[in-house]
């Protein structure tokens, strides 16, 4: 594609090995913008991500990460160094996507410490160390967005501690937008709602699909390219005013 590489801009994408990740990473890079994406243990998937990336003449990276471990955030932000130095010659990069998470199927009277500590880990923790961690490596006027979840804003039975600590996030988020105002930095939330991937909302049984898709006002369940295309496009300067929102990308599901 002849429009590859015209932006200059270079996006983190977490999770980007497949779902809604892996959807962020293609669409940004058909929009010009470098990726570097993180996968956990899915190292074909991300690979193929990246295969398919500069297939099209754009310009990708892999890099292993595993959310939960903030003890190894001090070795990442120098991997993320050393690819934007050696791929870009570069020393920083423009967008943050903190796509990385894990679901949760248990009723609040199955939920363990194990299963809660898990989730905080992941979906809150891990968000806010790494985001503190890359923030020296992020471009002032840059954009840090975090993929949140409906599940902030709707309740249903079985994800109570994720759906808690996605309303964190979309707190912390607007506290991240003040915080570092000074830097011209912009902090925003993309929330999905029911997206049918492997990953959770979306996936079930036809009756269960029909139920969701009876409860959107759009008719239908998500899909990753949903989420994926909007999120690329707030990776540009067509959303530089946008600042401290939170954005749900969920068809009109429980109006």
């Amino acid at each position: 594609m002849s429009t590859m590489n015209q932006s200059g801009r270079i996006a983190l994408v977490t999770g980007g090995s497949r779902g809604i990740g892996r959807s962020i990473a293609l669409n940004a890079a058909q929009r010009g913008v470098g990726i570097i994406l993180t996968y956990n243990s899915r190292v074909a998937e991300a690979e193929g991500v990246v295969a398919a990336i500069r297939a099209l003449g754009g310009k990708a990276m892999a890099l292993q990460l595993d959310s939960a471990r903030v003890g190894t955030f001090d070795d990442f932000a120098g991997r993320v160094a050393a690819v934007l130095r050696a791929e870009w010659g570069r020393d920083r990069f423009d967008y943050l996507v903190n796509n990385a998470g894990i679901a949760q199927r248990s009723l609040i009277a199955d939920t363990t410490e194990e299963i809660f500590d898990q989730l905080v880990d992941v979906n809150f923790k891990g968000v806010f160390f790494l985001t503190k961690k890359l923030l020296p490596l992020l471009a002032d006027g840059g954009q840090v967005i975090n993929i949140s979840s409906g599940l902030a804003r709707l309740t249903f039975p079985g994800v109570a501690v994720y759906g808690a600590l996605k309303a964190g996030l979309e707190t912390l988020t607007r506290y991240f937008a003040k915080e570092y105002a000074g830097r011209k930095l912009r902090f925003n939330v993309v929330a999905p709602g029911a997206i049918d991937t492997d990953f959770g909302g979306g996936k079930g049984d036809d009756a269960h699909k029909q139920q969701i898709a009876a409860a959107t006002a759009l008719g239908r369940l998500g899909e990753a390219e949903d989420v994926g295309l909007f999120v690329a496009g707030m990776l540009s300067d067509d959303s530089r005013f946008v600042n401290a929102q939170r954005i749900e990308v969920g068809g009109g599901i429980g109006l």
